[in-house]
């Protein structure tokens, strides 16, 4: 293959992706002076890497396989816009080979491998094999062609339980069970074919040997068309639910100075196995004494901005020098390790509710300044709309400190100053596991936060006196803030009732519990907050996002966002949704069922698991939605017979649609 033709100076750079990577390489290639194209689906005209770039071309439809995974429009949208290379991001098509070679069918530089190292490193068992024969240490399991059911149950057998059942391609958790018995065995693999399949385009699968107490390390590697190959040390991704990563941090805090070069020097070993050109990641797990290569991704990976923090180096950029063709700027021996970094992953979901994908428009974004060793690469601002077509990462925060105490510290002070609403984020559960000891002391495996979930997503604790204050306060800031566009407004003074009063009752509460009362006095001498039989003093200072608010001569910052009657505070003791009960009365609560079979989200019907008129114990489940590529299964809420199937495989569902009904069985 001519290498003139694989790597080559261009000036405009099309990223076939979108959201927070398709940001973060518009960055890097802008300041380098390249010109961007960015591609959208319907669902994204406003999103944000569209504004970023130069230009930007609409692929089609808002499913995926109608935009972002269609290499024909793909294709298309570079030659219209003149881009003479392709920057796949992570995700979709990156680790594709058939995209990768049509891209250099079409005369496009593809800003990674070529299709043939994506073939043998990028399918999880074809690496397999390759480093089987380089020597690299595997996990026991089987990798072979012949993928028929009576094969994988053999293997499963033969490796032992209990197993994984993986995807051969992709990755992110997607297309992966655990298995722990043999009766598992048969529907895990059709549940992960499928997924594979709507998720890669490919339903092969391997077995693995599920290495019980597991952490999870990988490398950074770029090699270059010249024939160097280097590790930028590695990274420890042990923080997973469901075998995707939450919380990553370079370097690895398992491994001592020995470590680290042996399993850096094995990595090199195995991505020299097919002389890698571009940045790629060698995965391994340990089981605490030996390291087993597990899989390569050929692309950058969602993590890697830890590697940046620790090693100064801008693998966006490095990514770029490569494809231009240009030798890797730096030897292995000047490559240094700086200080500690620690990332978490941003995003709309709700940990409370099994981590349910939310969608809807953001209301609120504040996130904290990128200072004193903060960083944050987002795809989302406030005003941009959460669709359910895609993965629902937000954004991602890192932080970089000389120690990895002090790193987590910063991390955790980040979450904390972070508000982001009109969609439910798992920000307070990221904070919750930053500041979970174990976690602090390294005391962790892969199934941690499985093991820890209900202290991890536990309810806040009740409002107290600070947050009822707050509460009032934020009622009076915002008809404050409301008036100031209405000089002749009466609530340009403070605490002004159209009646001359010189007191006003409040009554909060929280979800359905009881209603809690707040007395304000006003007018001459300071004003007074009751509750109870306690009376404080207290006065508001507006600031952005929120006030300063002093009771008693204690002056705390408070942010706020209020919707309505809803209000939602962050104190110095944590977040707070309180309802503002209706002063005048109205107050409507919202009868929904909890016993309803309905779509959480908008999604596809995938498999139907009952069928009508079986009689049902509570927790059967029924069907199974994809939503988000990610599948979820509804069951019974309770014992009964199923009355009724109201949808069959292939429906597109949109939210809040009966699926099923279930005749309680009377017990």
């Amino acid at each position: 293959m001519d290498r003139s033709k694989l790597y080559r100076r261009f000036r405009t750079l099309l990223i076939a992706n979108r959201g927070e990577i398709a940001c973060r390489v518009i960055r890097t290639a802008r300041a380098m002076g390249l010109r961007t194209v960015a591609v959208y689906s319907e669902a994204d005209r406003e999103a944000m890497h569209v504004a970023l770039a130069d230009e930007a071309v609409l692929l089609g439809p808002a499913r995926a396989r109608d935009s972002y995974l269609n290499v024909e429009r793909l294709i298309g949208a570079a030659r219209k816009t003149g881009a003479e290379a392709v920057h796949p991001g992570y995700g979709f098509l990156s680790e594709n080979a058939e995209f990768a070679q049509a891209c250099f069918d079409a005369g496009l530089v593809f800003v990674g491998p070529t299709a043939a190292m994506m073939t043998a490193m990028g399918s999880k068992s074809g690496s397999k094999a390759l480093m089987e024969k380089a020597g690299v240490p595997l996990v026991p399991g089987y990798h072979g062609e012949a993928q028929d059911d009576a094969t994988l149950a053999k293997a499963a057998e033969k490796v032992g339980f209990p197993i994984l059942v993986k995807a051969s391609a992709g990755g992110g958790g997607r297309g992966m069970r655990i298995v722990r018995s043999v009766d598992e065995l048969a529907p895990a693999i059709v549940s992960a074919k499928r997924e594979a399949k709507a998720a890669f385009g490919d339903d092969r699968m391997l077995i693995e040997k599920y290495v019980d107490n597991p952490r999870h390390i990988e490398v950074q590697i770029v090699g270059d068309s010249h024939g160097n190959l280097l590790s930028l040390f590695e990274r420890e991704c042990t923080l997973q639910r469901r075998h995707q990563k939450v919380i990553e941090e370079a370097p690895s805090p398992t491994l001592n100075a020995a470590q680290r070069e042996t399993v850096c020097a094995a990595a090199r070993k195995a991505a020299g196995a097919v002389n890698y050109v571009g940045a790629g990641t060698i995965e391994f797990v340990s089981d605490g004494k030996d390291v087993f290569f597990i899989e390569m991704n050929t692309r950058l990976q969602v993590e890697h901005p830890v590697t940046e923090l620790i090693t100064g180096i801008d693998l966006v950029e490095w990514q770029l020098r490569v494809a231009f063709g240009e030798a890797l700027p730096l030897k292995q021996d000047q490559i240094k390790l700086n200080g500690h970094a620690v990332e978490a992953r941003v995003y709309a979901e709700n940990p409370t509710k099994n981590f349910m994908p939310s969608v809807g428009k953001i209301s609120t974004w504040r996130l904290p300044a990128e200072t004193g060793g903060l960083r944050i690469d987002a795809g989302y601002r406030e005003g941009d709309a959460v669709s359910p077509y895609y993965d629902a990462m937000l954004a991602k925060m890192i932080a970089w400190a000389p120690t990895r105490e002090v790193a987590i510290e910063r991390l955790n002070r980040g979450l904390e100053e972070s508000d982001v609403r009109g969609i439910v984020s798992n920000i307070p559960f990221l904070s919750a596991l930053m500041t979970h000891p174990k976690v602090r002391a390294n005391a962790i495996d892969t199934g941690f936060i499985e093991r820890e979930l209900a202290v991890l997503t536990q309810a806040p604790p009740a409002p107290g006196e600070l947050e009822l204050c707050a509460a009032v306060a934020a009622v009076i800031n915002n008809e404050r803030q409301a008036a100031q566009a209405d000089a002749n407004s009466p609530w340009q003074t403070f605490g002004w009732m159209p009646v001359g009063r010189r007191q006003r009752n409040f009554t909060f509460r929280v979800g359905h519990g009881p209603e809690q009362k707040v007395v304000l006095n006003y007018g001459s001498g300071p004003s007074t907050l009751v509750i109870g039989e306690r009376e404080l003093a207290f006065a508001i200072a507006p600031r952005d996002g929120g006030f300063d608010l002093t009771l008693d001569g204690v002056k705390s910052s408070v942010a706020a966002v209020i919707d309505g009657h809803e209000l939602y505070l962050r104190t110095r003791n944590g977040r707070f949704d309180l309802h503002w009960v209706d002063p005048f009365g109205g107050e409507t609560e919202e009868q929904a069922g909890a016993d309803k079979i309905a779509a959480p989200l908008p999604g596809t019907v995938v498999a139907v698991l009952a069928e009508e008129g079986a009689k049902l114990e509570k927790g059967a489940p029924i069907l199974t939605l994809e939503v988000m590529k990610m599948e979820q299964t509804l069951r019974a809420p309770y014992a009964g017979v199923l009355k009724s199937i109201k949808c069959k495989v292939g429906d597109i569902v949109q939210e809040g649609i009966e699926l099923a009904v279930v005749e309680p069985s009377g017990e």
